[in-house]
């Protein structure tokens, strides 16, 4: 395993993590009273917007999966449009996960539906730029041993702690301390957040110290 790829996923990442943090403070500068917890709906957006971007922009100059087949302008086409009807998909599905789970079914629909965008920028949208969109790449990603490269570990890993700090992020709701940020969604997304930049950092270090153990085999 080349320490340079390492190096590479760890530079991605922590632009990623970068890209957070300033989602949270840049637009204070533009919007006026923008904050996190007082304008939550708002940051969701710039959030989801600003790691998505990134995201894509990385895969495009990194090409962590680029296949040596070159492919049509019409399939390209034909990919992108997959992809984004994967990503409204994958919202949809999350925003029922999150109702089926608690959440307002009528009320707060708004704030919801973009708690699941956020979940699924974190998530689906690292899919579709890593994998495209092959659900049964997805399948195998996620199954035990599944990753074929240190970004495929990075995906599952970055992942799983998103929806862990998601679901981690609920606990605080129903309890009575009158907190601004028990609103929903504000702990279950801050909670996806922290889940996702720690994602983010744990994944090149653990691949790093287990390099020796892994071994990626094509399948």
């Amino acid at each position: 395993m080349r320490e340079a790829e390492i190096r590479r996923l760890l530079v991605a990442n922590l632009l990623c993590a970068v890209s957070i943090v300033l989602a949270a403070v840049v637009p204070a500068f533009f919007l006026d009273g923008f904050s996190v917890l007082g304008t939550h709906l708002t940051w969701l957006c710039v959030c989801s917007v600003c790691v998505g971007t990134l995201n894509i922009i990385l895969h495009l100059v990194l090409k962590p999966s680029q296949s040596p087949k070159r492919s049509s302008f019409a399939h390209k086409i034909s990919r992108f449009l997959k992809c984004c009807i994967y990503f409204f998909m994958s919202c949809i599905l999350f925003h029922a996960i999150i109702v089926l789970y608690g959440a307002p079914l009528i009320e707060s629909v708004t704030e919801t539906f973009l708690f699941a965008v956020l979940l699924s920028t974190f998530t689906t949208l690292q899919c579709l730029c890593l994998l495209g969109p092959n659900i049964q790449a997805w399948i195998r990603v996620f199954s035990k041993n599944g990753a074929m490269s240190i970004w495929e570990s990075s995906l599952q890993i970055t992942s799983v702690c998103s929806v862990l700090g998601a679901w981690f992020g609920a606990f605080p709701i129903p309890l009575d301390w009158d907190r601004p940020w028990q609103v929903w969604p504000i702990s279950c997304s801050l909670g996806a957040t922290f889940g996702y930049m720690a994602g983010l950092i744990i994944a090149p270090l653990w691949i790093h110290w287990n390099r020796k153990q892994l071994t990626y085999k094509s399948r």
